[in-house]
């Protein structure tokens, strides 16, 4: 499937009132990292290859490629990061029913994540790769841990 590096391609279906969008970006020479603060015990998931979606009740406006994980409280520390093989956004029963398979998390957890909520977003995680030394935000980034993502580089 051939597409120009710069170009995302995007594919989308109705279900009921809400677009079902499934976002593949392609890897082009200027990519856009996003640093992802997650839960050690997910992050720790994601790198055993146990959790294979990373999900999100708001999701970037640009085309992110990479996302660098930093491990939240009592880690403290960037660990390594991912490539972003896809961006799933449904309802909370079409994403859980697509995603329960390797979501790392339970139902139970799944949807109270997203209480209030009627749409969710799944960000499918490709190749992972942990670093050899974590580093310190602060002193590597220049920044504070995000409340949920911020773009590095961009």
């Amino acid at each position: 499937m051939a597409s120009s590096a710069t170009s995302s391609r995007y594919l989308a279906a109705s279900s009921k009132s809400h677009r079902i969008t499934f976002r593949r970006y392609c890897h082009s020479p200027k990519q856009i990292h996003a640093l992802l603060s997650i839960k050690p015990s997910y992050a720790e998931a994601i790198f055993r290859g146990e959790k294979r979606f990373e999900f999100r009740r708001a999701i970037f406006r640009k085309p992110v490629a990479v996302v660098v994980v930093y491990t939240s409280s009592p880690v403290s520390r960037v660990v390594g990061e991912f490539d972003i093989e896809a961006i799933i956004t449904d309802t909370l029963e079409g994403l859980w029913k697509r995603t329960k398979h390797s979501a790392g998390i339970d139902r139970e957890r799944f949807f109270s994540y997203f209480a209030g909520r009627e749409v969710g977003h799944a960000i499918v995680i490709g190749s992972v790769r942990r670093y050899p030394r974590s580093l310190d935000l602060s002193s590597n980034f220049g920044m504070r841990p995000p409340q949920s993502f911020a773009y590095l580089g961009s």
